[in-house]
C-alpha cells in the first residue's frame, strides 16, 4: 500500500502493513486487522501542537506486540473430559483450545488491553473457546458448567471498554460471532425483529434496511441504535451493557428499543413478556438489561424497529459564543415540547477548538468572520446533529431548533459540520492504535447529569483532567433528555506505561464519582468501574443485585471477577485518592 505524506516536512511511519497472522498486534488491531483509516494532516499537527511533542517522537515506534501468541498461555487448557464433552455438543471444528483463539476473547478493547497486547501479556484467558450455534446447545453447555463448576464468559463483538468480557476466573469463553447470529422473525405488524444475541449491529441494519428483499415487506426500517463501536458490536453486547446510540435522543437508548429477551441461567430459562407494556409486578427486561452476562447468557432478544427515514433529514450546525449559551439552549430545545433531534452533539470550547482545526475551518476567513462577531477561540461551542422521522415532523423541529439556537446567540453554519462529522463518526477507533505507537493515547469516560448540575460536573472533572501538563480533555454532551444529559470526556496525552494510565484514567473516575454523577452512562460497569459501583450506587442498592444473582447463579460461575461490582473484594473497591484533588497534588 503506498504511502502519501501527511505533514508537510516529516512523514511519520503510521502501521499500514497487516499484521502478522496469529500475533498479539492482529488481536490488538480494532476490527479487521486489513482495515486501515491513516491520521491525517490536521491531527498529526494537533498532537505536536496541544501534546507538546516534536519530530523525533514520531521516528520510533515501541510495544507493537508482534510475537506470536503462544499455545501455552501460563494457564492450561481444558482438561480433556471437559474438551470432549464441548466437542459433543457443539461439534468438533467449534471447540478451541489454541492459544490464540483464548487470546482474541480474553481482551475488549480499554486502552489497558491494548497495553497488555503490546507488551504480550497473556493474563485472565479462558481455557477453551467454544462456538455454539443454537439455544439448546448454551443450555447443555450451561447445565454442564453448573454441574462442574466452570466459570462462563460470554464474548459478542469484543468493544467492551470496561474488562467486561476478561476470563479473571479461567474456565470457557462463549464467542457468539462466528455461528449464533441468525434473525429469527421479523413481524412487519408489530414492528419488531428477533434475533441471536451474536449478530452484529451492521447485520442488523443491513437486514432491516432490506426487508423488502429479505421479509416482503411494505418499506425498509432501522434498528435506530448507532453506538461508535457499531461496526463490531453485537447485539446482545447492546442489552447487557444497557447502552446508547449515536441516535439515541430521538431513538432512545436501548432499554427503550429491547422489547423481549431469553436468557439461559442456572436457575432456569428466562423470558420476558415481549409486550409493549405490563404492570405484573417489577420488568424482567429491565432486571435482566445491565447484568454483564453476570445473571446468564442472553441468547435472544426480540427489538423494536424503526420506518427508514434517512431521505427526510435536515442537518443543522451552530456555534455558540460560550458553554453556558450553549447548554441553555440545548436544553430548551429538549424541554420545548416539539420533539427530539436524532443527532443531538454540543462541544464544549476545548473540543471547538479542536473541531475547528480537524474540519480545516482554524485560519480561514469563516474562522476571522466569527471572531469578529464575537465567536472566540476558548469559549466558543459547536451544537450539531440533524432531525428525522415523518417529513413534516422533522422540518418544524428542524426550524424549532433554528429558532430556539439563534434566541440564544447561536449562528447557523449550516449543516457542512454535521456531515463532516457523520461521514468520520465511526472513524476514531482506528486511529488509536497507531497512535498508540508512540505512546499516545486517546481514551474515554462518560457519565449521565442533570441540567442543573452540568456545569458543576464539567468544572469539577476537567480541573482533574487539565491538571495534567500537555493532554487535552475534550467534552461533549451526546444523548440528551429532558432532564439532563451525558457528560462524555475525551483525553489525549503522551503516557510513560500502563500504569500511569491507569492513574490518570481512575483519577477521572474518581473526581466524576465525587461530583454525584453517575459512573457510567452507556458503556456499562465490566469490571473496570466495578471498583466504583458500592461508594457510587451504596450498599443497600448493591445488595440487590448481589441477591438477584445468589438466585440465578449460586454457585458464581456467570463472568465472575468483579462484574457490576457484584463479588468484588474489599481489596478490589477503589480509595478515591484524586477525588476533589489534581493530578499535581494526590495527596489523601
Amino acid at each position: 500500500m503506498a504511502k502519501r505524506k501527511i505533514y508537510k516536512g516529516f512523514k511519520p511511519e503510521w502501521e499500514q502493513v497487516p499484521p502478522k497472522r496469529d500475533s498479539f498486534r492482529s488481536i490488538l488491531k480494532w476490527g479487521d486487522p486489513n482495515e486501515f483509516k491513516e491520521p491525517n494532516e490536521c491531527l498529526f499537527k494537533l498532537m505536536k501542537d496541544k501534546l507538546g511533542l516534536s519530530d523525533d517522537d514520531f521516528k520510533t515506534k515501541h510495544n507493537l506486540g508482534e510475537k506470536a501468541v503462544p499455545d501455552t498461555l501460563g494457564s492450561p487448557a481444558l482438561p480433556k473430559k471437559h474438551v470432549e464433552f464441548f466437542e459433543s455438543v457443539c461439534g468438533k471444528e467449534n471447540v478451541s483450545i489454541r492459544g490464540y483463539d483464548r487470546m482474541s476473547v480474553a481482551y475488549g478493547k480499554t486502552m489497558y488491553d491494548l497495553y497488555r497486547l503490546r507488551e504480550n501479556i497473556t493474563e485472565n484467558a479462558p481455557r477453551a473457546v467454544l462456538y455454539p450455534s443454537s439455544h439448546d446447545e448454551i443450555v447443555k453447555i450451561t447445565d454442564y458448567c453448573k454441574t462442574h463448576k466452570i466459570p462462563v464468559y460470554v464474548y459478542g463483538g469484543g468493544s467492551s471498554v470496561t474488562r467486561g468480557v476478561e476470563a479473571v476466573k479461567g474456565g470457557i469463553s462463549l464467542d457468539m460471532r462466528k455461528n449464533f447470529n441468525k434473525v429469527i422473525a421479523f413481524n412487519e405488524t408489530d414492528q419488531t425483529i428477533t434475533v441471536e444475541a451474536g449478530i452484529s449491529g451492521p447485520a442488523l441494519e443491513k437486514v432491516l434496511n432490506e426487508a423488502e428483499k429479505n421479509f416482503g415487506a411494505k418499506r425498509a426500517y432501522t434498528c435506530g441504535h448507532f453506538p461508535q463501536s457499531f461496526e463490531y458490536s453485537s447485539v446482545g453486547g447492546w442489552a447487557v451493557t444497557r447502552g446508547a446510540g449515536q441516535n439515541s435522543t430521538y431513538y432512545g437508548n436501548i432499554h427503550d428499543i429491547v422489547i423481549g429477551q431469553t436468557y439461559v441461567t442456572p436457575a432456569g430459562i428466562i423470558k420476558s413478556y415481549g409486550l409493549p407494556a405490563h404492570a405484573v409486578g417489577p420488568d424482567i427486561d429491565e432486571l435482566m438489561m445491565g447484568s454483564e452476562g453476570a445473571f446468564g447468557i442472553l441468547t435472544h432478544v426480540t427489538l423494536k424497529v424503526f420506518r427508514l427515514t434517512k431521505q427526510n433529514r435536515r442537518y443543522f450546525s451552530f456555534i455558540f459564543k460560550d458553554w453556558q449559551s450553549a447548554r441553555d439552549a440545548a436544553r430548551e430545545i429538549m424541554q420545548n415540547e416539539a420533539g427530539h433531534p436524532s443527532v443531538f452533539r454540543l462541544s464544549d470550547p476545548e473540543e471547538t477548538d479542536v473541531m475547528m482545526k480537524l474540519y480545516g475551518v482554524e485560519g480561514t476567513p469563516l474562522e476571522t468572520m466569527m471572531n469578529m462577531a464575537g465567536y472566540k477561540a476558548h469559549s466558543r461551542c459547536m451544537f450539531l446533529g440533524w432531525t428525522e422521522g415523518e417529513k413534516g415532523f422533522a422540518r418544524n423541529l428542524y426550524r424549532r431548533v433554528k429558532k430556539i439556537s439563534r434566541s440564544y446567540g447561536g449562528l447557523f453554519l449550516t449543516g457542512y459540520p454535521a456531515h463532516k462529522w457523520e461521514e468520520g463518526r465511526f472513524n476514531d477507533p482506528y486511529m488509536r492504535e497507531s497512535l498508540q505507537d508512540y505512546g499516545i493515547i486517546i481514551d474515554t469516560m462518560e457519565c449521565s447529569v442533570t441540567w442543573d448540575m452540568m456545569g458543576r460536573v464539567h468544572e469539577e472533572v476537567r480541573k482533574f483532567a487539565k491538571s495534567r501538563p500537555n493532554t487535552v480533555c475534550m467534552t461533549h454532551l451526546s444523548h440528551a433528555y429532558e432532564q439532563g444529559a451525558n457528560l462524555y470526556f475525551i483525553f489525549i496525552g503522551k503516557f510513560r506505561d500502563k500504569e500511569e494510565y491507569l492513574d490518570y484514567q481512575f483519577g477521572i473516575f474518581d473526581n466524576i464519582m465525587q461530583a454525584g454523577a453517575s459512573m457510567s452512562h452507556h458503556h456499562g460497569v465490566g469490571k473496570m468501574t466495578a471498583a466504583w459501583v458500592e461508594q457510587s450506587i451504596g450498599t443497600d442498592n448493591l445488595n440487590i443485585f448481589r441477591a438477584l444473582k445468589k438466585h440465578f447463579d449460586p454457585d458464581n460461575i456467570m463472568n465472575p471477577g468483579g462484574t457490576v461490582g457484584i463479588d468484588m473484594t474489599k481489596a478490589q473497591r477503589r480509595k478515591p485518592k484524586f477525588a476533589g484533588r489534581t493530578w499535581d497534588n494526590p495527596a489523601y
